[in-house]
């Protein structure tokens, strides 16, 4: 161990160890793309259902740019060429006198009729084919659906203006509101005192009956901006300042309120602030006619109170309907679902009060759940559709089924009642649904990371099978040198709670060689990271070509699972989940030896770039080298949302003790950090304040500014930067690639 580590000091490749970096690793690194491209046959499927029929056709990219066209009876779940592909060919070839390929017909606004035909276009004419007979004729042209043109000169009509009795029109002057008589009358001032910081600001709902109506008033605040400086513009020499609005943790906000106006008596009616007295956001306004009622969602600020709060046109008393409130946060942004059910006094709401992410059925009069929707030990992902008619919702639910992938995706239908529960989805994969038309059936496309994908027909009502319409052959992909990247399990901090990641290996790995390990990171808790679809390439297998072993890991603190699961990053960002990626990553070391742990380097941008330089200063034992681009270093710097809803608010002394900048002069290890100095989503200072504390420190490390660069690693240049820092680091060479490395890179992080 101490001669490795001396051989990378020095940055020379130790004795026995097979040379990195060379410029045939760099070239065929930068190739995988291009190999592997296209090599999998249909792994996409796009129905065209026809009219008022249960049969649509679609067409199979059979790979290397061949492709056929299938026509499917839904009903007897049989599946057919769409019509003889040569003898269409030839009589293209013969109408046009250009070769024409069966097996790359190049045909668009394809159209099936009644009549056994099939209208397209091909060689810019319109033609059609009688699939019977085997005869081509040409065709006129469809009559265009619209004039592109006269749509753009249609007046636009401001929604929600006119009541809807069309007796009045609400106007706004100056910041202010004024009822016009629709017949044209003098308009009547219901406000005056609006000024250019206090104004309403044009969104308006009236309520069904006309009487009344609701505007929102904006209160605005001095903004915080930030600056930046592009130093090499294209079109001018001299530097540009740009200018934007960016609100931080803790920054007053501008904020909209409803104000409730009697149309008949022109006047104001106060409504009670009791319920919602320091919003983020009041959103969802809406009226319910039977009762009358005014209804709106509050958002307090700091994201642990969401009320939907129900008001009394004729005086303004307020009362919640629905209250959601928690001790860390409530995801707002991710897990929100709201529904009034149709002619009833029910609303749908998404809520983890039990733990986990269900649907619940509310009494809209009492406030009190009727029945919960969904439950169990799984969390429902999102809602598809709802139907009040069938009282049935379908939703995508993710760990429904126990023996697979809890980050998988599957969709389920229930009733609102809980009495019926039915999977439409049940491969071992995440899956896309897309339905007919009239809902009775779906097509169901499934895959994992090491599963091309598979496409089912099913019936939309009970999700049984009626045919399997393709299934990817990776047989070619393979023969070109593809590895599937490899799913891995292992128990995290708690030796209980599983954790999920994947491994890319080289396409020409030794299991009896030792690799550097490289863990590229993005830890954000609105969401979950690693993938879970098939895809031919993504940059980590790049990575790992260049004699890397490359994971991906979803800690704790990510989403997706149990609320418990996620709290693990309230105010607590500066966990993100290491505890579970180290224990994982040991885990994987020890099922397999070729994963060499004295050398590991980690990477990733934004929130990913705030971690990676996270596991230097935390956990510099375990993680020797990172790349660290446009992070977030110190989450008072970044923008307010994002961070108040997982940090908390007001501000306390945890956002500085998590801060990068706080904590730099820890670093262990080589890091580079890369930011763009255009960069509009993280404020690059962010960056500058993490280098002005380690050049305090006195620690070594690299820095890339990227002239002109927004968001994210760089580039071309940024990311062949971060492939040559980790050979440099982890292999302890200098990479020999040559001039062009660069040049066709794919899917940069």
């Amino acid at each position: 161990m101490r001669h490795l580590w001396w051989c990378l000091l020095i940055g020379v490749a130790p004795v026995g160890v097979k040379a990195q970096g060379t410029r045939d690793e760099y070239e065929r690194a930068r190739q995988l793309h291009d190999r592997w491209h296209d090599l999998v046959p249909v792994l996409h499927i796009e129905p065209h259902w026809r009219p008022n029929l249960p049969e649509f056709w679609y067409r199979a990219d059979r790979g290397r740019g061949e492709s056929e066209f299938i026509l499917v009876d839904a009903l007897r779940g049989e599946k057919r060429p769409a019509f003889d592909h040569i003898r269409l060919a030839q009589a293209l070839s013969a109408a046009t006198q250009q070769e024409t390929n069966p097996r790359r017909l190049a045909l668009a606004a394809i159209a099936f009729d009644d009549h056994g035909s099939v209208r397209f276009r091909a060689f810019e004419k319109s033609w059609i084919w009688d699939i019977q007979a085997n005869e081509l004729r040409q065709a006129d042209p469809p009559a265009p659906d619209a004039d592109p043109a006269a749509l753009r000169q249609r007046p636009l009509r401001r929604a929600n203006t006119e009541s809807p009795d069309g007796q009045w029109t609400l106007l706004i002057r100056d910041g202010n509101l004024h009822l016009r008589p629709a017949n044209g009358g003098v308009p009547v001032a219901l406000t005056t005192d609006a000024t250019p910081s206090d104004f309403y600001n044009g969104s308006v709902f009236w309520s069904p009956d006309s009487r009344y109506v609701v505007a929102m008033r904006t209160r605005r605040v001095n903004e915080r901006r930030i600056h930046l400086i592009e130093s090499s513009p294209r079109d001018q020499l001299q530097p540009k300042l740009h200018t934007l609005t960016y609100p931080k943790p803790g920054d007053p906000l501008t904020i909209s309120w409803p104000r409730l106006f009697d149309v008949g008596e022109k006047r104001e009616i106060p409504i009670e602030t009791t319920f919602f007295p320091e919003p983020w956001s009041i959103q969802d306004v809406r009226w319910i006619a039977d009762p009358l009622e005014l209804t709106f969602v509050y958002n307090q600020r700091g994201h642990q109170v969401l009320r939907l709060i129900g008001v009394n046109p004729t005086n303004g008393k307020t009362r919640v309907i629905i209250e959601e409130a928690r001790q860390t946060f409530i995801d707002y942004a991710h897990k929100y679902f709201l529904h009034r059910v149709a002619d009833r006094d029910e609303w749908i709401w998404m809520s983890e009060r039990d733990g986990w992410n269900h649907l619940y059925l509310i009494d809209g009069r009492r406030g009190q759940v009727k029945k919960q929707i969904t439950k169990g030990p799984w969390v429902v992902r999102g809602v598809e559709s709802v139907n009040d008619a069938t009282r049935e919702i379908v939703f995508r639910a993710g760990g429904i089924d126990p023996e697979q992938d809890p980050y998988h995706v599957h969709y389920c239908r229930a009733s609102y009642d809980g009495g019926k529960f039915i999977r439409l989805t049940r491969g071992d994969g995440t899956h896309q649904v897309r339905f007919s038309p009239d809902h009775r059936f779906l097509i169901d496309s499934y895959s994992r990371v090491d599963l091309p994908p598979v496409h089912e027909l099913r019936r939309a009502d009970d999700g049984e099978l009626v045919c399997v319409l393709e299934t990817s052959d990776v047989s070619e992909l393979e023969r070109a040198g593809w590895r599937a990247p490899e799913r891995f399990v292992a128990k995290g901090r708690d030796g209980q709670t599983d954790i999920y990641g994947i491994i890319y290996k080289p396409t020409n790995w030794d299991p009896a060689r030792k690799y550097p390990v490289i863990e590229e990171i993005y830890a954000g808790p609105h969401g979950a990271h690693v993938p879970k679809a098939f895809a031919t390439f993504r940059s980590g297998q790049e990575l790992a070509e260049l004699g890397f072993i490359v994971v991906q890991i979803d800690g704790m603190g990510t989403s997706y699972r149990s609320k418990a699961f996620h709290d693990i990053c309230w105010k607590n960002l500066g966990d993100s989940g290491f505890p579970d990626r180290i224990a994982w990553l040991k885990a994987a070391a020890a099922r397999d030896p070729s994963l060499d742990l004295s050398r590991v380097g980690i990477y990733g941008t934004s929130a990913g770039g705030q971690t990676a330089l996270r596991g230097l200063l935390a956990h510099g034992d375990f993680y020797h080298v990172g790349v660290a681009a446009c992070g977030c270093h110190d989450n008072r710097m970044d923008k307010v949302w994002w961070n108040e809803l997982w940090m908390g608010y007001p501000i306390g002394p945890h956002y500085a003790e998590q801060s990068n900048v706080t904590n730099a002069h820890r670093l262990r290890g080589k890091l580079l950090l890369i930011v763009g100095e255009l960069d509009r989503n993280v404020d690059p200072a962010s960056t500058m304040q993490v280098v002005d504390a380690l050049i305090k420190a006195d620690k070594d490390f690299d820095l890339l500014v990227v002239p002109g660069a927004g968001h994210g690693i760089g580039g071309a240049y940024g990311w062949r930067r971060l492939k040559d820092f980790f050979v440099r680091h982890l292999w302890g060479v200098e990479p020999r690639r040559d001039s062009h490395s660069t040049s066709g890179q794919r899917n940069v992080p």
